[in-house]
C-alpha cells in the first residue's frame, strides 16, 4: 500500500465511522421500537415515498421544460430567465416553505381581495404544500443539468428528427428527452436525496416524515437507539433511491460529435412566445420573486424591533462555523484529490467513493450517529487518560467538533467535485516538469498544484460556505448549548409560528447563497456557450 492512499482511507472513515454505527444500532433492542414500527413508520414510509415521488416528478418536468426553452429556444425574456431561473438554489426549502405560507395566508392582501371578490384561495393539504415548496426549491438541480444536456445536442438532433417525418415537439419527446436521459436522471436522483434530508419545509406543514421522526425520537422519546435504527430505514431508502437512478440511466453512453455552440435557437413566435415566456415567469415568480419580496416586506416591517445585538452574534456563529467548515472540508478534498493522483489503484478509488457516499445521506442521520461517535471517542480517551490523572472526564460531545465532522462527511462530495475535476486538467507533464526540478511529496502539491488549483479551490471553499450556512438538521441537532446560528433561528422562530420574526436571518442566508449562484451560472455559460 502505498503512502498517499493512507489519507484516502482516513477521509472515507469519516463515512463509513457513522454507517457502522447506524448498521450495529439493529444489535441493541429498543423499548419503543414496537410502539414505533405500529403507530409511526407506516405513515412516515408512505409520507416519505409519496414526497420523493410527487418532487423527482414534478421537478423533472419543470427543470427539463424550462432546461429546453433557455437552452435552445429563442423567445421573449430568455437571456433573463437564463440565470435568473438557477436563483432558488439561493433560497433554503424551509425558507420558500414560510414565506410562501405567509404570502397565502388567509388573513394576507391576496386572499383577501380575492375574498372581497367572491373567490377563495383552495387550501392545500399539508403534504401537497410540502411538495410544492420542495419542488420549487430542487428544480434547479434538474434545470441545471438539462441546460448542458440540449445545449450541448444544440438543434441537430431536433433537425434530423423533422427530416424523418417528426413533429417539433414528437422529436423533443422521442429524440432530445431520451439522449439527455444522464443528465436529468442525475439530476431527479440530486432532487430525490435531499427531499429524503429535507427537515426544515415538512417541519413547516407538520409533514411527517423520515427525519422529522427521527428527530422526534431522539428529541421527544429520548431514545438515541430508536433514531438510530429509524436512520437504517432512511438509508435504506437512499440506496433504493440511487439503485433506481443507475438502472434508469443503464449502461448507454452519449456523446455528440462536432461543435454545439453555434448552432442556432429555434425562434417562438406569437403564443409560443409569450407562452414560454408565461411559463418561466411564473416559474420564476413562486420559485423565488414572491418568497424574496415577502421577507423583504417582514424585513422591512420587523427590522426596528427585531433586528440587534443579538443577531450579530447568529451572523458571528453562522459565519464562523461555515467558515472553519468550508477550510476543513476543502483541505480534505483537496488532500483526497491528491491522494487519487499520486497512489492511483483500486483502494484510493474505492476511498474516493466511499468518502463522498455521505451527500447521500440526511443530516439527521449523520448527526445521531456522529453523537454516537464522538460520545464513544470521549469516553476512550477519557479512559486513557485516567491512567495518567485518575478522576479526569474528557467530553466532546455538545463541541463543535461534533458539528465539524458531520459536514466534513456530508459535504465532502460537494468539495470534492471541482477539485476532482481541477485534478484531471492538470497534465502528467506538469509533474513530470516538477519532479526534474526536484519538487515531489508535499511539495508539489503546495509549489506546484495549488496554484494551478486556485479556481477548484475557491469555488469547493465557496459551495461547501453556502451549504453549511443553508443547513439546518445537523447544526440543530449537534450545536453546543446556546450556539444559536441563522438556520437554527429561523427554524425555532418558524415553528412557533411567528415568521414576520424569522425575515431577517432569512435573508441574511438567501444573500449569502446568491453570489455562488451567480458564480455557477457564469462558469457554466463560460463553459457550454451561448
Amino acid at each position: 500500500m502505498r503512502l498517499w492512499t493512507l489519507p484516502a482511507l482516513a477521509i472515507a472513515a469519516l463515512t463509513l465511522a457513522p454507517l457502522a454505527v447506524v448498521a450495529a444500532s439493529f444489535l441493541t433492542p429498543s423499548g419503543e421500537w414496537g410502539h414505533l414500527s405500529r403507530y409511526v413508520l407506516p405513515e412516515v414510509t408512505a409520507n416519505t415515498v409519496w414526497l420523493v415521488v410527487v418532487v423527482g416528478l414534478s421537478t423533472l418536468v419543470l427543470g427539463a421544460v424550462a432546461g429546453w426553452l433557455t437552452s435552445v429556444c429563442e423567445f421573449p425574456g430568455r437571456r433573463l430567465f437564463s440565470w435568473a431561473l438557477l436563483l432558488p438554489l439561493a433560497m433554503p426549502g424551509y425558507v420558500i416553505a414560510f414565506a410562501l405560507s405567509g404570502f397565502f395566508a388567509y388573513g394576507a392582501p391576496l386572499p383577501s381581495a380575492l375574498r372581497d371578490l367572491g373567490l377563495a384561495l383552495p387550501v392545500p393539504s399539508a403534504g401537497v404544500a410540502a411538495a410544492c415548496c420542495l419542488s420549487l426549491t430542487l428544480y434547479p438541480y434538474v434545470y441545471l443539468l438539462a441546460r448542458q444536456a440540449f445545449r450541448t445536442q444544440g438543434i441537430a438532433s431536433l433537425e434530423v428528427a423533422q427530416s424523418l417525418g417528426m413533429s417539433r415537439a414528437r422529436g423533443f419527446l422521442r429524440v432530445a428527452l431520451p439522449l439527455a436521459r444522464p443528465w436529468l436522471a442525475a439530476g431527479v436522483a440530486l432532487v430525490c436525496m435531499d427531499t429524503m434530508a429535507d427537515f426544515g419545509t415538512v417541519k413547516v406543514f407538520n409533514f411527517d416524515t423520515y427525519t422529522t421522526a427521527i428527530y422526534g425520537a431522539w428529541f421527544e422519546l429520548f431514545s438515541l437507539s430508536a433514531a438510530l435504527q429509524m436512520s437504517v430505514l432512511l438509508m435504506l431508502l437512499v440506496v433504493v433511491a440511487l439503485s433506481l437512478e443507475r438502472w434508469a440511466r443503464g449502461s448507454a453512453r452519449y456523446a455528440t460529435s462536432g461543435r454545439t455552440q453555434g448552432s442556432k435557437r429555434i425562434a417562438l413566435k406569437g403564443w409560443h412566445g409569450l407562452a414560454a415566456t408565461a411559463f418561466c415567469g411564473v416559474l420564476f415568480t413562486f420559485a423565488f420573486a414572491l418568497p424574496a419580496g415577502q421577507l423583504l416586506v417582514w424585513g422591512v416591517a420587523s427590522l426596528d424591533g427585531e433586528f440587534g445585538a443579538r443577531y450579530l452574534e447568529y451572523f458571528r456563529a453562522s459565519l464562523v462555523l461555515a467558515s472553519l467548515a468550508a477550510g476543513i472540508v476543502t483541505v480534505l478534498g483537496l488532500l483526497l484529490g491528491y491522494s487519487e493522483r499520486r497512489a492511483p489503484g483500486r483502494l484510493t478509488a474505492i476511498s474516493a467513493r466511499v468518502a463522498t457516499l455521505g451527500y447521500a445521506l440526511p443530516g439527521t442521520v449523520l448527526a445521531v450517529a456522529f453523537f454516537v461517535v464522538i460520545a464513544g471517542l470521549g469516553h476512550a480517551l477519557t479512559g486513557i487518560a485516567r491512567w495518567f490523572t485518575p478522576g479526569v472526564t474528557i467530553t466532546l460531545t455538545g463541541t463543535l467538533a461534533v458539528m465539524l465532522f458531520a459536514y466534513a462527511a456530508r459535504f465532502m462530495a460537494v468539495a470534492y467535485g471541482p477539485l476532482g475535476s481541477a485534478f484531471e486538467r492538470i497534465t502528467p507533464r506538469i509533474d513530470d516538469a516538477a519532479r526534474g526540478l526536484g519538487a515531489t511529496g508535499a511539495r508539489l502539491l503546495t509549489r506546484v498544484h495549488i496554484p494551478i488549483l486556485r479556481g477548484g479551490i475557491a469555488t469547493a471553499a465557496l459551495l461547501v460556505f453556502v451549504d453549511v450556512m443553508k443547513e439546518l438538521p445537523i447544526t440543530l441537532i449537534t450545536r453546543p448549548f446556546n450556539w444559536d446560528t441563522l438556520a437554527v433561528r429561523v427554524f425555532n422562530i418558524t415553528v412557533e409560528g411567528e415568521w414576520e420574526r424569522a425575515a431577517i436571518p432569512a435573508i441574511a442566508i438567501v444573500c449569502a447563497g446568491l453570489v455562488p449562484v451567480l458564480w455557477l451560472h457564469r462558469r457554466t455559460d463560460d463553459a457550454g456557450g451561448h
